[in-house]
């Protein structure tokens, strides 16, 4: 690591020393690496200084409820004052789950995604990390903490589902070594896999409905779902943006894809790349992430159509260039 970064490792540990009371936010809609980190960071916490008061706060954890089983806290707005906040995974003050954040007495970020500007008062930001739980189990390490089991099964959960089960790009020696220590204070792989990869028959109907609705514009594959279909298929709009993106994934001829879904704010897209980086397309639409999976939220169809023009542009580009 380099002495900059171990020095904001450093900088981090003294504010959560300082704080008496340590509230943790994540992104809304959270997925694996956002309830792991937060859950993760609690239990680090509370096992190394017991004496503070330590909160999580956000909307519902969903299908990582497994993660959190009593639920998030219920943190009057008093406990603000003064408290520090430490804010996780997310690159976008918009996507901060519970905005009370900004009336605390610190604030300090967490964050893999690729850097869209300044959210906390202090910031450890790494995009090199295939999740924000990979970025905490690094600090934990580097800072000498202990580790218990709590902390490590939920940082590997976050670390297991960012990564793609250990094979999207940003997966590296780093990734598989830090993984394996979490490993060794007695974390259940195969319970949490099949707790997280089991499907039942009605979902794995749902994700054919979804391969079914693949269409591709060259080497795009692109799916819409709008609110007409999403109630005939008893589904939302989350599941059919974010859950089923990945249905495109290892498709023949296809660099580029996109899953779109409409909701009672809009149409969430969810883009993914294989090839040439999207996220400049996400933030160019108000959202952000990473260079080959990023997301964004835009008010309409038409809005959508733009993106997936602009993504049709990008990935043709691409292609030639690799052509040469």
């Amino acid at each position: 690591m380099q002495m900059t970064e171990n020095l904001k490792y450093r900088a981090a540990l003294d504010a959560i020393r300082e704080s008496e009371t340590i509230i943790i936010h994540r992104h809304s809609r959270p997925d694996g690496d956002a309830i792991g980190s937060q859950v993760g960071l609690r239990a680090l916490i509370r096992a190394n200084f017991p004496k503070k008061k330590v909160l999580i706060t956000g909307d519902s954890a969903g299908r990582y409820s497994f993660l959190v089983p009593e639920g998030m806290d219920n943190v009057a707005d008093d406990a603000f004052a003064g408290a520090l906040c430490i804010i996780l995974d997310t690159s976008s003050q918009a996507m901060i789950s519970d905005g009370r954040w900004r009336t605390a007495g610190r604030t300090l970020r967490f964050d893999h995604h690729l850097y869209c500007g300044q959210i906390a008062g202090q910031e450890v930001i790494d995009s090199t990390f295939e999740s924000c739980c990979g970025l905490i189990a690094d600090f934990a390490e580097t800072c000498a903490l202990s580790v218990d089991r709590e902390c490590a099964q939920a940082l590997f959960c976050g670390m297991v589902t960012d990564s793609g089960r250990f094979r999207y790009e940003n997966t590296n020696a780093r990734t598989l070594a830090l993984a394996g220590r979490l490993l060794e204070t007695g974390v259940d792989a195969q319970s949490l896999y099949h707790r997280l990869y089991t499907d039942s028959i009605e979902h794995l109907r749902l994700k054919a409905e979804f391969c079914l609705a693949v269409q591709r514009r060259g080497n795009v594959g692109f799916i819409y779902t709008d609110r007409r279909r999403l109630a005939e298929l008893g589904t939302d709009a989350y599941t059919a943006a974010r859950g089923m993106v990945g249905v495109m994934g290892d498709l023949k001829g296809i660099d580029v894809w996109v899953s779109f879904a409409e909701d009672e704010d809009g149409v969430l897209c969810e883009l993914r790349s294989s090839g040439p980086s999207v996220n400049p397309i996400a933030v160019k639409y108000g959202g952000g992430g990473h260079a080959k999976a990023s997301g964004a939220m835009v008010k309409d169809r038409s809005e959508a159509m733009a993106m997936l023009d602009d993504l049709t542009e990008l990935a043709g580009s691409w292609a030639e260039g690799e052509k040469e």
